[in-house]
């Protein structure tokens, strides 16, 4: 099994990473494999709604983006991790995850999602729950944890003083492992569940 594991922020050492790095070390204890991929200091330009990825199977602009794409169908989680600016996440990692979650047309069912808050004080929450709604449209359960996942420190590496935040980080890894290994154990068993034809309707006809 593989988690992938998205850094949103700029600092490839900071406090998002510390609280991926805890929830690492968990995954490498259940023997499941991880990768932490860099984006948030990219340059990755947000989406325009060309809808070119639907003739080509990938998006228009070639980036980080179309390089996750692949890692993305493989594995069987995705932690997207972020720190909080002004009450959201990083808007460079919500341009590389609208156009990730748009341009990848594989059936996204059942892949595991866990989203992280790194913050100084406030909007951990906000952000916490912006990410989750990449998760919720695509079919993907999302992990939960003894908190709302969030970490506190303002310069990097205060968050390794933030013990129950560290311990969020642990127990949410511990029930994403048990719940990615108890989803494969279902889909050998009884398969993805099956879907209807999608309908699709407009306020305005």
């Amino acid at each position: 099994m593989k988690v992938l594991m998205i850094n949103g922020s700029p600092r490839a050492a900071g406090n998002t990473y510390i609280a991926l790095h805890e929830m690492e070390k968990i995954f490498a204890g259940e023997g499941i494999e991880t990768e932490i991929l860099h984006i948030g200091n990219k340059d990755i330009r947000g989406c325009i709604g060309c809808r070119k990825c639907a003739e080509t199977g990938k998006c228009v602009f070639n980036d980080p983006v179309n390089e996750t794409a692949g890692k993305f169908e493989e594995c069987d989680g995705l932690v997207v991790g972020s720190p909080v600016y002004y009450a959201s996440a990083n808007a460079t990692l919500i341009a590389f995850l609208t156009r990730l979650f748009y341009s990848t047309h594989f059936d996204k069912t059942m892949k595991v999602g866990a989203a992280v808050a790194a913050a100084r004080r406030g909007g951990l929450t906000a952000t916490y729950d912006e990410l989750n709604k990449f998760f919720g449209i695509s079919g993907m359960p999302v992990a939960s944890g003894q908190y709302w996942n969030g970490i506190h420190g303002t310069l990097p590496g205060e968050a390794r003083q933030d013990a129950e935040g560290l311990q969020m980080m642990r127990t949410l890894a511990q029930n994403m492992a048990f719940l990615m290994k108890s989803i494969a154990l279902g889909k050998e068993k009884y398969g993805i569940p099956e879907k209807e034809p999608f309908e699709r309707t407009n306020f305005i006809r």
